[in-house]
């Protein structure tokens, strides 16, 4: 089974979003075989939930991420993962310090779906991966990065969950072998 690690500072904000999107867009977009989706932090506040307003802008959009505990990014992580989906450029430099040779399949997530979204690549998820690294054009530096809400209000909030729905559904189509 293919895995698809998601990243952010402290696995309780960004990436316990996005797992929970993309988890749920990849099961509506595929044939029953999913990739396991999973999160880790660059600073991973190890064992903590996801804080009350993650969870709560979750479930406003149909998506219950309660359960989550918050996972350090490890070698061993980095390895396991056939894809890895950062929210920040700072991120995916944190995983080019664990292990260089991931950043062929590394991406920050907006640099990902413009990648793919474009090259509108076929086959399985390692083939689209390795085609979206050939389209790498140097320019991730220019894709947005998802901004951090710690210390935001629920709207706040909101609005990176809004922002990570809309790019989990769109990486889910991507992703899919099937039509979209």
């Amino acid at each position: 089974m293919s895995r698809i690690l998601v990243v952010c500072t402290g696995n309780v904000c960004r990436s316990p979003l996005g797992e929970g999107f993309l988890r749920a867009a990849l099961a509506d977009a595929s044939d029953g075989t999913a990739p396991e989706v999973r999160s880790a932090g660059t600073a991973g506040w190890e064992g903590s939930g996801a804080t009350e307003l993650t969870i709560e802008a979750a479930l406003e959009r149909g998506v219950d991420i309660a359960a989550h505990r918050a996972r350090l990014l490890t070698p061993d992580a980095v390895e396991d993962a056939d894809l890895i989906v950062c929210m920040a450029e700072e991120h995916r430099r944190a995983v080019a310090r664990i292990d260089p040779i991931a950043l062929d399949r590394t991406f920050t997530i907006w640099e990902l779906v413009r990648l793919l979204e474009d090259a509108r690549p076929t086959g399985d998820l390692a083939e689209r991966v390795a085609a979206a690294a050939r389209a790498r054009d140097g320019r991730s530096a220019f894709d947005p990065d998802v901004r951090d809400p710690l210390g935001d209000g629920l709207d706040g909030f909101r609005e990176i969950a809004a922002e990570l729905e809309d790019l989990s559904r769109r990486l889910a189509r991507a992703l899919s072998e099937l039509p979209a």
